[in-house]
């Protein structure tokens, strides 16, 4: 066990998980475990979850969201010891296919406070959702609505939401939009889609429709776009009172809450959010003389993207004309963020002090793709070199759930810290067990 120790956290940690500290020059530890350490005993590269910081940060959206559900979306991050710290706190989870269901149901997690996503459901998925009993089930798109319904059969019943595209943009990056009318997800109320699937969705008596959901998009940082959507929403609410006489007492405004990678960045002020939100809704459907719906969020990223830390092992150094490449041991592989949308990090020389002045440097990781770019242009000591180590803040979210097998170099093992102890919650993915799985000659 390691004694806590207590030092002022230096403003270049802002972004670093509340109990990071570095009680000599150039040592960091987390949960009062230094990562060098870590990095030595589980080698690298090596995922780090603070589980306090993703605790605390659960309680912070159940003291923010007093009145309102809170569901933990299950993409950004799974594993069985998330899905206990989840429930624990009192978050519901919201999942997106059979696999993140079954593992959080055997998890031991209570299926009613589940809710699926998807806009594209396999047969698996609402079969698995039936069978184990979730709580919800998101109707993303009219063929859904048949294929449910005779899932269900005719003697069962399901609660329903209906995922509705409110149109408007917002988000960090156009491929993690999905508030507008020109991508895959929900059904647009500009066009009146969205009332069309409703209409068929009363004329199913195994379905029982209990309110809208629409979630505009990732990254978010204002707390404007959600007003816009909560009004555009109790708008189409209004609507179907006015055709169905139809009362719902749910509103799911997703998640998509905006955090800061890089010291300085915007975040989403969630304090703000929830009074304007509270105070739009209210408006909203007073004047509609509607009552208010119980409000639903989706937090991923926002819970568990600041309490990871990536961990890598510098391989070379290597200069080419007016650039210095150092090449770490993972890569787009373990985060492919970077080259899908071009995610800005923060990286650290960990475990010693760096001896020379800072320099620009761009750190790639080992994979056959010169797109394999984890950070571009950042600053690091002058003499880094093969074997020392790099950390990687805010990496808690969609790097090992994006993970993939190129190169099969293996995915990596995620640990969690607290009070001075580390333990393994996933271990590294070894060559056994990619060649357990090619079965072939």
């Amino acid at each position: 066990m390691h004694e806590p120790v207590v030092t002022t956290t230096p403003a270049d940690l802002s972004v670093w998980p509340a109990s990071a500290t570095e009680p000599r020059p150039g040592d960091l530890a987390v949960g009062g475990v230094p990562l060098a350490e870590v990095a030595d005993r589980f080698g690298t590269p090596v995922y780090v979850l603070d589980e306090n910081e993703v605790r605390e940060r659960c309680r912070t959206y159940r003291h923010a969201f007093p009145d309102a559900e809170v569901l933990y979306a299950a993409k950004a991050f799974l594993c069985r010891a998330m899905v206990h710290w989840a429930e624990e706190e009192g978050l519901g989870l919201d999942v997106c296919s059979a696999g993140e269901l079954e593992l959080a149901v055997t998890t031991g997690f209570p299926p009613e406070r589940i809710v699926l996503h998807g806009n594209a459901k396999s047969p698996r998925d609402l079969e698995t959702a039936l069978r184990l009993g979730v709580g919800r089930i998101v109707i993303d798109s009219p063929s859904e609505i048949a294929r449910l319904a005779a899932a269900v059969g005719p003697d069962g019943h399901q609660k329903v939401m209906v995922r509705v595209v409110p149109g408007i943009s917002a988000g960090g990056h156009e491929k993690i939009r999905t508030g507008t009318d020109d991508q895959k997800f929900g059904l647009p109320i500009a066009d009146g889609y969205a009332q069309h699937a409703i209409a068929r969705i009363l004329d199913q008596p195994q379905l029982r429709l209990t309110g809208l959901h629409c979630h505009l998009g990732s990254q978010i940082t204002s707390v404007k776009p959600f007003l816009a959507a909560v009004r555009r929403v109790v708008g189409l609410m209004a609507r179907l009172y006015e055709q169905h006489g139809l009362v719902l007492p749910e509103l799911d405004l997703g998640g998509g809450h905006g955090i800061a990678y890089r010291p300085g960045e915007a975040a989403l002020d969630l304090t703000a959010l929830a009074r304007r939100v509270r105070a739009e809704l209210s408006d909203a459907c007073t004047a509609a003389g509607l009552p208010v719906p119980r409000l639903i969020i989706e937090p991923g990223r926002a819970v568990v993207g600041p309490a990871g830390i990536a961990v890598y092992r510098v391989l070379a150094v290597k200069k080419t004309g007016d650039h210095t490449f150092v090449a770490v041991d993972g890569g787009m592989s373990d985060n492919p963020r970077p080259a899908l949308y071009g995610v800005r990090y923060a990286p650290r020389l960990i475990g010693r002090a760096g001896a020379a002045p800072t320099a620009p440097v761009t750190v790639v990781g080992r994979h056959c793709e010169a797109g394999d770019v984890l950070a571009a242009d950042v600053e690091l000591p002058s003499d880094v070199r093969p074997g020392d180590l790099l950390a990687v803040p805010v990496a808690g979210a969609y790097h090992l759930s994006m993970a993939s097998g190129y190169n099969l170099v293996g995915r990596p093992p995620v640990t969690a810290v607290r009070d001075g102890h580390v333990r393994l919650l996933v271990r590294r993915e070894s060559l056994d067990d990619i060649r357990r799985r090619d079965v072939g000659l």
